[in-house]
């Protein structure tokens, strides 16, 4: 990108409490009028629409600088830049058709430098500090923002000072001191790091990162609206979800959206889905209540180190009223919950991800399930990194199922129990199955995972009618149907089955993505032998259930 000079006329902070407009010069840590320490930053927006940046920015290489007139930065020349931003956009069409959402799509930032959506705030964070002459500061974090910004100020020859929560991997610290970040290990909550952290930048007269009151680590977070509005073809998706810890990056993605709807590239702000770990939920807690204040979590009671910040502060006032003005909700989700949708995640789209990332999608499943996110939507939900090892809490010890033949001499004989046990059983007593599922693709996942366990014989129907007709030609072992179908439901499949002689003793196992009532779920009773939510259900959870339902 050859380099450009931009006017410094073309960017003012505006205060968020008085409204004061200042000239954007350099970081401001408050107003100078009434101490509000929360600015934002506003470009000439119609002069750019006129000036044919769309058709200017199609030309240059993908990355978030391509959008390089809407940072807060003055001179190209001053870029930190590894080649972040521009990350797919996936369809996720497996997952999608488990939940019954047809517009499921997944921005990977996982593929950044340092595999985390942070990269993009490092890059335009580094880079202002590096044209204000910057040369030391200090950053606290839960593990991935010191991992950025120690990669990317490297590259600037910036020193960094970064305080990090005890709760975070000595495998994060070790990554963070590789690339020469000087890492001071606080034993206390997020909360109290980033006072201490705080404290040592005052003594030492140093700068330090802000968060979400920095300009531009919240500026940088707009590049993703930009990409995925491009994306889309310059469409507006109707929901945008991401785990949060203090919210910086969906305040970020609503301002990028705001702003392409102002130079009338969009015709719409997406609704937000904010999702956090329940063991560490201020802003779910205050949103539920109606409160636009938090209360704060003094001790989170959650693993997941990257999303326990007690105190969201003002972070969640202004998600509050972005929520109030452009729709969305917040939800929570346990870490078991999360680790068990890494899993899925991983084994229906192929995407390891990190443990916050595996909230966001706890929450969709959620949303999804009881209707708040509606089948036709288009949701957009934020990969936000990779999956970390030292995260032993998403497989534990029990991702491989051992046996020990060591002391055993002549005929090898396998154990008894266990997965091994149930494979055995069922291969000896369920050959046939019928899947009756009316969405193709979702059809051949369960197919797919049967298949799997086993050598079974599977047959899958297109729907309620074929698959009663199906079940009366073959009489399989097992039954595992959909409730929502267009032509025969499920529940008038299931009293199909079961008012025939020939097949009223053949288990049900019923997969559905459909928040029952409690009369739907009295008339099952008695009739299935199992009911797993689609989204939650694993291939252990199915192989378990078809076990059971021959016993």
């Amino acid at each position: 990108m050859s380099a450009v000079h931009l006017q410094r006329k073309d960017i003012v902070l505006v205060c968020v409490h008085c409204g004061a407009e200042l000239p954007y010069e350099r970081p401001l840590a408050a107003c100078p009028h009434c101490g509000e320490s929360v600015l934002k930053a506003r470009y000439d927006l119609d002069t750019l629409r006129r000036s044919g940046w769309i058709d200017k920015i199609r030309l240059r290489e993908r990355g978030l600088w391509r959008y390089h007139e809407l940072l807060p930065l003055f001179d190209t020349e001053n870029i930190v830049s590894m080649g972040e931003g521009g990350t797919p956009l996936i369809h996720a069409r497996n997952l999608g058709n488990m939940l019954g959402l047809k517009y499921l799509y997944i921005k990977d930032e996982r593929q950044g430098p340092t595999a985390s959506f942070k990269d993009r705030q490092a890059s335009v964070a580094i880079s202002v500090m590096r044209e204000q002459g910057i040369r030391e500061a200090v950053v606290a974090s839960t593990g991935n923002v010191a991992i950025s910004y120690s990669a990317f100020a490297a590259r600037a020859n910036i020193k960094i000072w970064a305080f990090l929560t005890s709760m975070v991997p000595g495998e994060k610290m070790r990554e963070v001191a590789i690339y020469g970040g000087e890492v001071i290990k606080v034993t206390g909550t997020y909360d109290q790091t980033k006072v201490v952290a705080n404290s040592f930048a005052k003594s030492k007269d140093l700068y330090v990162d802000r968060g979400i009151k920095s300009i531009a680590a919240v500026e940088s977070m707009k590049t993703m609206a930009f990409e995925i509005a491009e994306q889309l073809n310059w469409r507006a998706p109707d929901w945008f979800i991401q785990a949060v810890s203090g919210g910086m990056g969906p305040i970020g993605v609503a301002k990028g959206f705001e702003e392409l709807k102002i130079m009338g590239l969009i015709d719409k702000i997406p609704a937000l889905g904010v999702i956090q770990s329940s063991g560490c939920a201020p802003m779910v807690h205050a949103f539920k209540q109606g409160r636009r204040v938090a209360t704060p979590v003094e001790e989170p009671q959650t693993v997941i180190a990257t999303l326990s910040t007690g105190d969201p502060g003002r972070g969640y006032e202004l998600l509050f009223d972005l929520l109030t003005q452009n729709g969305g909700t917040m939800e929570d989700a346990t870490d078991e919950e999360a680790f068990n949708t890494t899993k899925l995640l991983a084994r229906t789209e192929g995407l390891s991800v990190e443990p916050a990332t595996a909230v966001a999608f706890a929450g969709l499943i959620k949303l999804a399930r009881r209707g708040i996110i509606k089948p036709n939507e288009m949701v957009v939900i934020n990969c936000s990194g990779h999956t970390f090892p030292v995260e032993k809490q998403i497989l534990g010890d029990q991702y491989a199922h051992q046996v020990d033949v060591s002391a055993q001499t002549g005929r090898v004989s396998l154990p008894t129990e266990g997965l091994l046990s149930a494979l055995q059983r069922m291969e000896s007593q369920v050959r046939k199955v019928v899947v009756i599922e009316d969405n193709p693709d979702a059809g051949r996942l369960i197919e797919r995972i049967l298949r799997a366990q086993g050598n079974l014989e599977v047959h899958v129907a297109n729907g309620g009618a074929e698959g009663v007709l199906l079940v009366e030609r073959i009489k399989p072992d097992v039954v595992i149907t959909d409730l929502m179908m267009p032509d025969i439901d499920g529940f008038r499949v299931i009293n199909a089955i079961k008012s025939d002689p020939r097949t009223a003793d053949i288990p049900i196992i019923v997969l559905t993505a459909k928040e029952l009532t409690v009369q739907e779920r009295e008339w099952l009773s008695g009739q299935i032998e199992s009911l797993l939510q689609k989204g939650s259900f694993m291939d252990e959870e199915l192989l378990k259930s078809i076990i059971d339902a021959i016993h």
